[in-house]
């Protein structure tokens, strides 16, 4: 699975952070984004939660 941001939509809520550290984190500009290029097999659950939990579904992820 692969993760990544939708930059048009991200506003910096940092949920996605805070829900799956380990796939995503805060730039220095304030948004979010991805960083691995994929997901770890054991982190794919969290990584759903993280895009159910964004309120502005920003979260985009590619099976």
């Amino acid at each position: 699975m692969k993760a990544h941001i939708d930059d048009g939509r991200c506003r910096g809520h940092g949920v996605c952070t805070t829900v799956c550290p380990d796939v995503f984190a805060m730039t220095d500009d304030g948004y979010a984004e991805a960083i691995v290029d994929e997901v770890p097999a054991g982190l794919e659950d969290r990584a759903r939660e993280a895009a159910e939990a964004c309120p502005e579904n920003a979260v985009i992820l590619d099976q």
